[in-house]
């Protein structure tokens, strides 16, 4: 599936569109460049979910945790993650393996940690203010 928008007023129609694609798959990686989005789009899925936290990057801590009316949310940056060693150090199996909501930016750092089954949303950007946002099941 593929969603082109043109202003950051558009995001919470996107992330209702990518909780309507999931289907209720939990497992979900972000891949864009840096200052793609990633973070602001999860802020608006989180919304869609029900979350009134804050939602902000996890890129020192590499998780952060948000409580929403579907459960608790995991929400992952992996960009400063040094080798596959500190994903087992904070124990990313309980996550991954929790059935609770994983929202993963960065994945290729830890791609081989990847459970078999998740969804995966590319942001592009296009235009002095335009995403593409695709979303891919696997």
């Amino acid at each position: 599936m593929i969603i082109e928008i043109n202003s950051e007023d558009e995001l919470n129609e996107v992330a209702k569109s990518l909780l309507k694609f999931a289907q209720g798959q939990k497992f979900i990686v972000f891949e864009g460049d840096m200052a793609a989005g990633k973070t602001t789009f999860i802020k608006a899925f989180c919304k869609a979910l029900g979350s009134e936290d804050i939602i902000n990057s996890p890129t020192f801590s590499i998780v952060n945790e948000y409580d929403s009316t579907h459960g608790i949310i995991f929400h992952f940056d992996f960009y400063r993650l040094k080798n596959i060693q500190e994903a087992y150090d904070i124990g990313y199996e309980e996550y991954f393996y929790s059935n609770l909501y994983c929202l993963v930016e960065w994945p290729q750092k830890v791609e081989e940690l990847l459970p078999d089954h998740y969804i995966k949303v590319k942001i592009d950007l296009y235009g002095p203010s335009g995403r593409r946002f695709e979303f891919t099941r696997f």
